[in-house]
């Protein structure tokens, strides 16, 4: 079966303000803007190029907040500047999701569309674009909500699992029985062993038709709040439509809003060398690292006694260090962040707590 790729549409989700990487990334220029990993590219442009010949330029989207419109528009030149969706407030991924497929659905009703987060790593590229048009391809079929599920190499706490069960008549895709909110070590190992679970990457594909009727069935305020936008979208007063309703939005995530009680919902369990680069630690994972474990940004160091740092600094910039072990450190103009790698989950909160005590231009 061949998809013409004008009825395929990727969002690329970009709003968040990734605060687990603080200080690098700010409430100004988080973290999806920034060249994380050293390539040249952002993480935002990385995941564009990703889907740039998965579909045609016209039907690729980014949502994001409206602070960041300017951003992107630098960022993607490329980008048709009505296709940077602005959301006016931060309602988490429900209404920004529900706003672009409505919008999409006025413009082509049998569309298929793709949602990806702006910020991970893919390693494995090929199996990645194979997976998606395998998914794209059921998901035309089939009235069918499609997650991506990573195989998990490891018992990770950080990440919430989706556990599968019987296949459908296509080999490589599974009906999901439930979603699982992130678990304690000793639950994650149970979860390994079993080998029916899967890390829940936030990578979806469904069809315009089949996303609209699971907003009408277990979304229905989300549904009625777009629906009545249809003669605005892609017109000179969709953004004024869009800046009207959207504060009337429950704040609530795709998960909650239709996933977690959808009864359609499959998954395709799928090894691309995934990581949500969500925290600090993530990132030292998939960086490349010295014979103690160590990942520098520098040539300029001189490090000893000291392994499984994570050290992010100005390649110009000279590093002495003796004596530490499994840190973050972290060297920006105005903030210097040292901390123990595995308290790492605290940064969001300390990232608040040094903007209340020294200012909201730290952060």
């Amino acid at each position: 079966m061949i998809i013409d790729k004008s009825n395929i549409y990727v969002l690329i989700m970009a709003g968040g303000v990734g605060s687990r990487f603080w200080p690098m990334s700010r409430n100004e220029f988080p973290k999806q803007f920034i060249d994380i990993l050293g390539t040249g590219n952002s993480l935002l442009q990385t995941t564009y190029e990703r889907f740039s010949d998965i579909t045609v330029n016209e039907n690729i989207y980014v949502l994001t907040n409206k602070l960041y419109g300017n951003i992107v528009k630098k960022q993607l030149p490329e980008l048709i500047s009505t296709n940077i969706l602005l959301e006016p407030d931060k309602k988490n991924t429900a209404p920004c999701l529900a706003y672009a497929s409505y919008k999409i659905y006025q413009k082509n009703p049998k569309a298929i569309i793709i949602v990806a987060p702006s910020d991970h790593l893919i390693l494995k590229e090929n199996n990645f674009k194979d997976i998606i048009i395998n998914a794209v391809k059921f998901a035309a079929n089939e009235e069918s909500i499609m997650t991506l599920g990573i195989k998990p190499t490891r018992p990770d706490t950080g990440y919430g699992y989706i556990k599968f069960n019987s296949k459908t008549n296509n080999d490589s895709i599974f009906e999901v029985e439930s979603f699982f909110e992130k678990p304690n070590i000793n639950t994650a190992e149970q979860y390994i062993l079993e080998g029916s679970y899967l890390w829940n990457a936030g990578i979806f594909i469904w069809s315009v038709k089949a996303i609209l009727n699971s907003f009408e069935n277990y979304a229905h305020n989300i549904h009625e709040i777009f629906l009545q936008g249809m003669p605005f979208y892609n017109t000179n007063k969709e953004q004024s439509f869009i800046e009207k309703v959207y504060s009337t939005c429950p704040n609530i995530s795709i998960d909650y809003a239709i996933l977690e009680k959808a009864n359609n919902v499959y998954t395709i369990p799928s090894d691309i060398g995934w990581s949500d680069l969500g925290t600090w630690a993530s990132l030292h994972q998939v960086s490349i690292k010295d014979d103690f474990g160590n990942s520098i940004t520098t040539d300029l160091s001189n490090l000893e006694s000291t392994k499984n740092c994570l050290i992010k600094v100005k390649k110009e910039k000279a590093v002495v260090i003796k004596g530490l072990d499994n840190y973050i450190i972290v060297d920006q103009d105005d903030v210097l962040l040292i901390y123990p790698k595995n308290l790492e989950q605290e940064i969001k909160d300390v990232s608040s707590l040094v903007s209340k005590n020294f200012g909201s231009n730290f952060v």
